[in-house]
């Protein structure tokens, strides 16, 4: 890890939507950058996979917590400054998809869109502030999406959602860059081995009548670089925001292999 290490040893940091798939992978290289780790996930296997990178005496905890409610989220992350101290890196990766046509939304679709996407990021947020002001310093990363810069067919609501998530980004860099506080958000495009892809290639089978290889193809198809996104590449760049990016706030970046330039 060379420098990354010596940069996160010892200080906190807080992944939302820990217990799998991209948020686990993040949790687990900053436990290998010698980071103290808060898992947070509405699924109870968060505390499993905390216990396992806890294993040899790291500081690693789990707490399965439903972001969309805001008391909860305020106390978990009260309980998190007590038991590892003040975080001084938010990931802010929970989400959820839905893929259908427009028309078959329904306002409890929409509702939980924004609620787990949007909301929760804030209510984390709102978490960890009070400490990052305390110490001056903090990297606060959001997850956007591709489909937050340029929409997605048959995900008007998910893409809606990441859209906000751009634009709250921007709104709390200005806000809180006088406390010395970087916020920037994640763009990925479609990311293999995750449950997004797998929900989302699911849909497009259904909806758009082609096999599961095809679909893969299709979008494969459109990236410059020639495959989908790994879980590696997000890991990656999160470590890059979190250890180092120091004159970096209020951007959306792009982790796509070229599929979105702008």
């Amino acid at each position: 890890m060379g420098t990354i290490g010596v940069e996160l040893a010892g200080k906190t940091c807080v992944v939302t939507g820990a217990a799998r798939s991209i948020g686990l992978a993040i949790a687990e290289a900053y436990r290998e950058a010698g980071a103290q780790v808060a898992m947070i996930d509405v699924n109870p296997e968060v505390a499993g996979q905390a216990e396992r990178l806890a294993a040899g005496g790291a500081r690693v905890k789990g707490y399965v917590l439903d972001i969309t409610n805001r008391s909860a989220v305020l106390e978990c992350f009260a309980k998190i400054a007590a038991e590892l101290g003040d975080p001084y890196a938010l990931v802010n990766n929970a989400g959820i998809v839905d893929q259908r046509p427009v028309e078959e939304t329904t306002p409890e679709i929409l509702d939980r869109m924004f609620r787990v996407n949007v909301h929760g990021a804030v209510y984390c947020i709102q978490g960890v502030l009070a400490g990052m002001k305390r110490m001056r310093d903090g990297k606060i990363i959001n997850f956007s999406s591709k489909s937050g810069k340029t929409g997605s067919a048959l995900m008007v609501p998910y893409s809606a959602a990441k859209g906000a998530v751009i634009a709250l980004t921007q709104a709390l860099a200005f806000e809180v860059a006088p406390d010395n506080i970087k916020v920037n958000c994640v763009c990925p495009g479609i990311t293999d081995a995750t449950g997004v892809w797998s929900s989302v290639t699911k849909g497009y089978t259904e909806n758009l009548k082609l096999p599961r290889e095809e679909v893969v193809k299709k979008f494969t198809a459109k990236v410059p670089l020639g495959r989908l996104t790994d879980i590696r590449d997000l890991v990656d760049f999160v470590l890059f925001l979190t250890a180092s990016g120091e004159y970096c706030t209020g951007q959306a970046f792009n982790v796509t292999g070229g599929r979105e330039m702008h």
